[in-house]
């Protein structure tokens, strides 16, 4: 593909098109789901932006690196098949497969590893890399629920969901890893707490 304009006026009027022409309104569901997967793209730009710096000084970010770079690749592929209207087809289209899901489960299971168990919720935040980790996993759960939502009104592949579900929970240990691994703090809910008065 090759893009040789940016802005093109025809959607102006508040319609877009799919991949196979057809036109609808910007705020569709479907559009709405393409949209936030591209949200969720850039949120994990962002958080290999932020790793790059530890990069060269630990190989569990680099690590991290090769797995957001995929990752990033494969919502590009989600994006693209959501962007695409119900039916059709085209030449060199990007698919989402089980082993796409496999892949992600089996990150989480080697991460979960080095992990100790959750005795509390935690707080998004902490380090820069772990924190920008779990905006994503947010993002990626509203995506999720987009996903969903479209799946009740257009066929979308199911796989597609997974594939989403799979992510936000590959997201949150990643989190969790990169706090341990990186020297990141990682802040628990302390139910109840209290400010004191002075």
């Amino acid at each position: 593909m090759r893009i040789t304009k940016v802005y093109t006026r025809t959607g102006d009027a508040g319609k877009t098109r799919l991949a196979g022409g057809q036109q609808v309104w910007k705020d569709s569901l479907r559009v709405e789901a393409y949209g936030t997967i591209d949200e969720l793209n850039a949120s994990v730009g962002v958080v290999r932006v932020m790793n790059a710096k530890s990069a060269n000084l630990h190989e569990e970010a680099q690590q991290l690196e090769g797995e957001l770079r995929w990752v990033q690749n494969k919502l590009f592929d989600v994006g693209s098949i959501l962007a695409t209207a119900p039916g059709q087809t085209f030449k060199n289209m990007p698919h989402v497969a089980a082993l796409d899901v496999t892949r992600l489960e089996k990150l989480i299971d080697r991460c979960q590893k080095e992990l100790a168990p959750l005795k509390e919720f935690i707080l998004p935040g902490g380090g820069k890399v772990s924190g920008f980790l779990h905006q994503a996993r947010t993002i990626c759960r509203r995506a999720e629920r987009l996903c969903v939502a479209l799946s009740k009104t257009e066929p979308i592949d199911p796989t597609i969901i997974k594939f989403v579900n799979r992510l936000s929970d590959t997201l949150f240990v990643l989190a969790r890893w990169v706090a341990q691994t990186q020297g990141e703090p990682e802040f628990l809910w302390e139910r109840n707490v209290t400010q004191k008065v002075d």
